[in-house]
């Protein structure tokens, strides 16, 4: 999946190497700064929440699980949006050579956003809840979130301006991410309408389409940033206008339209949703196939070039989307996902997909863009960014196995008729290493987290670029 990038030359000090600046850059670093914060703050309400699950009564009267589970998913779902966000205000200048069109824009933007999010947050610490999974914050600040976006999606289209004839893929992953926030967001808040809140049928297949397919949306934002800079690391702009990077983005794309239908197996809905959102799972085959192919490749790549701190996270999202394609599309067969619909199988999946894949690119974007903005600063804290993402890895595996290991303990439990406690006694042993991979999950996160931290709100002292060696500028 990932393509070899040249050799890492040493640091270099002199003048030539200087990047250009634009305007945008301390915000595009602002923005970084305030999607860590996301994720830190999301990371403590998900150490709390798997507390309270294998310990019900822990803070349950003061601060409960039914806080901690929605803040949890709110704010790492905020980490990952506003990353990608970060990333393209620092990368779509460069990509054309200006300034942000609306330069206030980027600040109104941010400023909106921190503001949005501090009242979903007090909204949630109050107990106020009105909204479906994901979004159980009152509906006005549903509103609130669209209005934050405008700024940023003025900005995209009035900056870029692609001439679409010989666009890379990044440019269409990023439109269709930014539009598709929006129309996903718009049909998550249609249970509003007496239409769709008193047909129980109806509400659910619309809001799980929507938040399945918002899930694509923030994937094409994702993988967009992350074939920008796989581009910069190899130098060959051939790369993202190949035929099959756009096949492969067409199928994406496809994904994002239908493969939400997965979810609703178990609803009682047309029989040709089903069929079809079957058809287009099965179409991750592809992708799969592709993935085999190239594994022997990206293993040999990942040995030769690991020191090279982007390449590290791209690597390990690498190996982690070759393990969750699995089991999407095992749990996306109807006759296994009758018992894995409901059960750790798919946290697992979900897991997997936003700590192993979406997060690991991110901070793919994050390293690379310090990388470029103070290189000597990173290089001061390269063996802390290291460590962190080892151990991040490394307990996530067991934290998804023994997520997966809960979730068949459920499925024997349901065919052998268990009772509820004693399915929940035999996944006991499971729970406790949930909890503490769950710990280590938590540490190294917080070491890539600080490190970036102090980055970003240092001064780098060094007047040089860092040269990458694979032909930034």
């Amino acid at each position: 999946m990932l393509t070899q990038p040249l050799p890492l030359s040493k640091t270099k000090t002199s003048n030539s190497l200087k990047q250009q600046g634009y305007a945008s850059d301390k915000m595009a670093l602002a923005f970084l700064a305030l999607a860590l914060s996301y994720l830190a703050m999301g990371l403590l309400f998900g150490v709390l929440g798997s507390l309270q699950y294998i310990l019900p009564p822990f803070l349950k009267d003061q601060f409960g699980f039914q806080k901690t589970r929605p803040l949890h998913v709110y704010l790492v779902i905020s980490w990952i949006f506003t990353a990608a966000q970060g990333g393209l205000y620092y990368y779509v200048p460069r990509i054309v050579h200006r300034n942000m069109y609306w330069q206030g824009g980027v600040k109104l933007h941010w400023l909106l956003q921190a503001l949005t999010s501090f009242s979903i947050v007090v909204a949630f610490f109050n107990g106020s809840f009105g909204g479906r999974e994901y979004l159980e914050f009152p509906p006005l600040l549903g509103l609130a979130i669209a209005f934050t976006w405008l700024p940023f999606a003025v900005n995209f289209f009035l900056t870029l301006r692609p001439q679409l004839k010989e666009a890379p893929v990044y440019f269409f992953s990023w439109t269709l991410g930014i539009c598709f926030f929006y129309i996903t967001l718009s049909e998550s808040y249609l249970w509003v309408f007496d239409y769709f809140r008193t047909n129980e049928v109806r509400d659910i297949t619309v809001q799980w389409k929507a938040l399945g397919s918002m899930v694509g949306s923030w994937n094409m934002l994702v993988y967009g940033t992350s074939m920008y800079i796989m581009e910069k690391m190899k130098g060959d702009t051939k790369m993202s206008r190949s035929p099959m990077a756009f096949f492969f983005f067409f199928l994406g794309f496809t994904n994002l339209l239908f493969n939400w239908g997965h979810h609703t197996y178990i609803v009682p809905a047309a029989p040709w949703v089903k069929t079809v959102a079957y058809v287009i799972s099965m179409t991750e085959l592809l992708i799969f196939g592709n993935l085999l192919l190239k594994w022997r490749k990206t293993i040999s790549n990942a040995r030769k070039n690991f020191h090279i701190l982007p390449f590290q996270f791209l690597s390990y999202a690498d190996w982690w989307i070759f393990l969750n394609l699995g089991v999407a599309i095992l749990i996306s067969i109807p006759q296994l996902n009758y018992y894995t619909h409901g059960t750790h199988i798919t946290v697992a999946h979900a897991m997997g997909t936003t700590i192993g894949i979406n997060t690991m690119l991110l901070f793919g974007s994050v390293v690379y863009i310090l990388q470029q903005q103070k290189p000597q600063l990173l290089e001061r804290y390269r063996g802390c960014i290291a460590k962190g993402g080892a151990i991040t890895n490394i307990a996530l595996i067991f934290f998804w196995t023994s997520l997966v290991g809960s979730g068949l303990i459920k499925i024997a439990s349901k065919l052998n008729k268990d009772a509820f406690s004693i399915m929940m006694q035999k996944c006991q042993p499971l729970f406790k290493v949930f909890a503490f991979s769950g710990a280590f999950i938590w540490l190294g996160l917080g070491l890539l987290i600080v490190a970036a931290w102090k980055i970003i709100f240092k001064k780098d002292r060094g007047e040089g670029m860092f040269e990458p060696g694979f032909g930034e500028i």
